[in-house]
């Protein structure tokens, strides 16, 4: 088991503040695990029977899965008067859980932990409720710095090839260690499955799953495209099927709750505003691309800007995509005090030098970056630094 250490610092960082610890990311992106290690480190620290780790994803939970049955069931088990820690997995399962957390909170000395595979855990009534009081711990699939301490890798070789699975078969934690190329693809095609089945059509009452399907498809043959709503409606028509433009709006949002997709907005750099027309969307986990596209070497300058784009987010950055007059930056990138301004590029033509001129061009003075694919691109051309990918996303220091 990889303790991912990044996320389990940040619940330790948080123990015994009143804030309630929310950890949010798609199905099987490893949320349950991470609850596990922090109960693991809680034994060492608070006595094991003031600990209650439920997953109301298991059989065992099924019989109370209401606000009220819960509160009963853990009424006759916490003890009075002590400091007690709820760890509570996949909440969204109960019914009423909102008023129950909140209830918890008054009833009990007590520090509560929950996990959720759907961003409207942190919306309606329990921010009404928590009006601040919480923390989002937001987590991701293995990302490939992960997988090569994961696996210990040193070897360049080694790491290099480790870096070709990841591009194809992403970071699921179910799939980084298995070998059989057929069984990851199965695994990933049941990852796809029970996040649209589940945590989309049966959450947002789809009917029409087959627009869905289709919705989703077409964003994964686009990544890294400006897309707009009437682009998705008019491929669909073209299909020969209907579709309108609310009902695919509506399917948009329910697809970035579940956390399968992520929308970006464009930022506009001179005049320092958010832009609300077409964004671009990037997938969770390029081998849920691959595996459903049904091909891994289709336009392997999306996957290079995905796979760019998903570390940014790891590291904690809010990122844009840029555009300043007539140039538009792959990335704007933006934590705490810091400005990144990225682009992506599988390589560098020869004789061709766009990224350099579109980065020189934005006077601000903010760390340039151009990301590459090709080992003969990189170094420092004109005081902005070349890094290929695999050097990118094994630095810690962002």
């Amino acid at each position: 088991m990889l303790v991912r250490d990044d996320y389990l610092n940040k619940l330790i960082a948080y123990k015994d503040t009143e804030f309630i610890k929310v950890i949010t990311g798609i199905r099987r992106s490893g949320k349950s695990t991470l609850l596990h290690l922090y109960k693991n480190y809680l034994e060492e620290k608070v006595n094991e029977n003031s600990i209650f780790l439920l997953n109301f994803e298991h059989p065992d939970t099924f019989e109370i899965q209401t606000h009220d049955k819960l509160y009963a069931y853990l009424k006759n088990l916490v003890p009075q008067n002590t400091k007690v820690y709820f760890l509570f997995d996949e909440i969204q399962e109960v019914d009423g859980w909102q008023k129950l957390v909140n209830s918890l909170r008054v009833a009990y000395d007590c520090d509560i932990y929950i996990t959720g595979s759907n961003a409207t855990l942190l919306s309606g009534e329990l921010a009404t409720y928590l009006s601040g009081r919480y923390v989002e711990i937001k987590v991701y699939p293995f990302s490939f710095l992960e997988i090569v301490k994961f696996k210990k890798l040193e070897n360049e070789k080694d790491i290099q090839l480790a870096f070709n699975e990841y591009m194809k078969y992403g970071g699921f934690p179910s799939v980084v260690n298995l070998d059989n190329d057929l069984l990851k693809k199965d695994v990933l095609k049941g990852i796809y499955n029970s996040v649209i089945l589940k945590d989309v059509s049966l959450r947002g009452s789809i009917q029409d799953v087959d627009l869905l399907l289709r919705i989703a498809l077409f964003l994964m043959d686009n990544i890294g495209s400006p897309i707009s709503i009437n682009n998705i409606v008019n491929y669909i028509k073209n299909q020969g099927f209907k579709a309108s433009f609310e009902r695919v709006d509506r399917y948009l949002g329910l697809l970035e709750d579940a956390f399968i997709f992520y929308k970006v907005q464009r930022y506009d750099i001179r005049g320092r505003e958010r832009l609300k027309t077409l964004g671009k969307y990037y997938i969770v986990d390029p081998g849920l691309r691959n595996t459903m596209l049904q091909r891994d070497s289709a336009n392997r300058g999306a996957q290079l800007e995905n796979i760019v784009y998903l570390k940014l987010k790891s590291m904690g950055y809010d990122v844009f995509v840029g555009k300043y007059n007539n140039v538009e930056v792959d990335f704007v990138c933006f934590k705490n005090d810091m400005v990144k301004y990225v682009q992506v590029a599988y390589e560098i033509p020869q004789n061709q030098d766009r990224q350099i001129r579109d980065l020189l061009s934005i006077k601000e003075n903010y760390e340039k970056l151009i990301i590459t694919m090709n080992y003969l691109d990189v170094g420092v051309v004109d005081g902005i630094q070349v890094v290929h990918v695999i050097d990118f996303l094994l630095d810690e220091s962002m």
